[in-house]
């Protein structure tokens, strides 16, 4: 198979000062694209800022050989992100590939948890991954060519103690996806989710086995990010990826039951409620007229 290239590509990965983001915006440019390496260079809880992180990144990869600009927009703030978008224009005239990355942690038990921590990463994870997304949007769509890849979690697909705030905005990234996959289909947009597990600041104290975190390499994930902005990438995709596993993950629903009007009752779900959870026939659906149209097939009796 031949290799994957982005030779001519414009990228902006945001969060690339460390970790996942900084893995990933190495590849690229190692790989031909022209990156734009955003980075707050706050602490973990999104506290502090420094341009630095990014700098020492850019520096790697035209050191390297490669072409890469810093930016320090903060991916709350519309106008920053707007002037990140712009920047990458002015440089390089078009805008291939957004790696939204960019995060933080403020873990805290519900009820425990005040709701400036829950705002806070509901706003970086989820309004930050949708205003770097807008601001590339028109941009792609003109160009009729565009590859968005956003970081999901195993929080957000099944869930993690303590982090009910990082949880919800992981699993609204999925919703955003599957309307942006409908929305950019004729332009060729297709938009791709990540569920990452790996050795990184935002793990690096949950209590794994030392051996186990050496296994979780940032770089196993940026394999996987990589394939999904390639020219070729599916869309509308969920990878979840940890230590060298790959795996494809899905919404589905079980095949279900139709009730009578006369036994739409909460005691008939009760008395059904077996037949309606047996995961022994599940469906996929493409968008959200496909169960719609699975229950009014049985409605009728097909």
């Amino acid at each position: 198979m031949s290799e994957i290239r982005y030779d001519g590509k414009v990228a902006i990965v945001t969060g690339a000062g460390n970790g996942l983001g900084r893995a990933h915006a190495l590849a690229l440019a190692a790989r031909g694209a022209k990156v734009v390496v955003n980075d707050l260079g706050g602490a973990r809880d999104g506290t502090g800022g420094s341009l630095g992180p990014a700098e020492t990144v850019v520096k790697e990869i035209t050191d390297a050989g490669g072409e890469a600009i810093p930016d320090g927009a903060n991916v709350t703030d519309e106008p920053q992100v707007q002037a990140m978008a712009k920047a990458a224009l002015d440089k390089w005239g078009r805008i291939d590939i957004l790696v939204n990355n960019a995060g933080i942690l403020r873990d805290k038990t519900f009820h425990k948890m005040g709701f400036a921590d829950y705002r806070a990463v509901i706003d970086v994870h989820l309004i930050g991954t949708a205003l770097c997304t807008h601001a590339v949007w028109n941009v792609m769509r003109e160009q009729q060519y565009g590859r968005v890849v956003c970081t999901s979690s195993p929080s957000g697909l099944h869930g993690i103690f303590g982090q009910a705030n990082y949880g919800a905005a992981k699993a609204g990234m999925i919703g955003l996806m599957n309307a942006l996959h409908l929305e950019g289909a004729k332009y060729n947009i297709r938009i791709n989710l990540l569920s990452p597990s790996a050795k990184t600041r935002m793990t690096e104290d949950l209590g794994m086995p030392e051996a186990v975190l050496e296994a979780l390499t940032p770089e196993a994930i940026t394999a996987a990010c990589l394939f999904l902005v390639g020219e070729d990438a599916p869309s509308r995709q969920i990878i979840s990826c940890a230590g060298g596993g790959y795996a494809a993950a899905h919404i589905v629903e079980t095949d279900g039951v139709y009730l009578p009007p006369d036994q739409q009752t909460p005691e008939a779900i009760a008395a059904n409620w077996e037949k309606i959870a047996d995961r022994s026939d599940v469906h996929f659906y493409e968008n959200s007229s496909g169960p719609i149209q699975n229950f009014l097939g049985k409605a009728q009796g097909g």
